[in-house]
């Protein structure tokens, strides 16, 4: 597990935005709802809560030195 500050990449940070699969459920609707993750699969689930709550984004940190909103 990591801790402190995560890396950004902007090569996956690009791949995800413009994935086909995401194009897909986005059109069709495919989604669940937020909070069906712990229905849908309990282990990333959990393993992306502890993750988001030990790490902090590069550009979060961007926003809060130059008064981002």
């Amino acid at each position: 597990m990591k801790f402190g500050i995560r890396r950004p990449s902007l090569k996956r940070s690009l791949a995800a935005r413009t994935s086909v699969k995401r194009m897909v459920k986005q059109s069709f609707g495919l989604k669940a709802p937020r909070g069906m993750g712990w229905v849908t699969d309990p282990k990333r689930a959990a393993y992306n809560r502890v993750y988001d709550r030990t790490t902090v984004s590069f550009w979060s940190l961007l926003k809060r030195l130059f008064g981002g909103r």
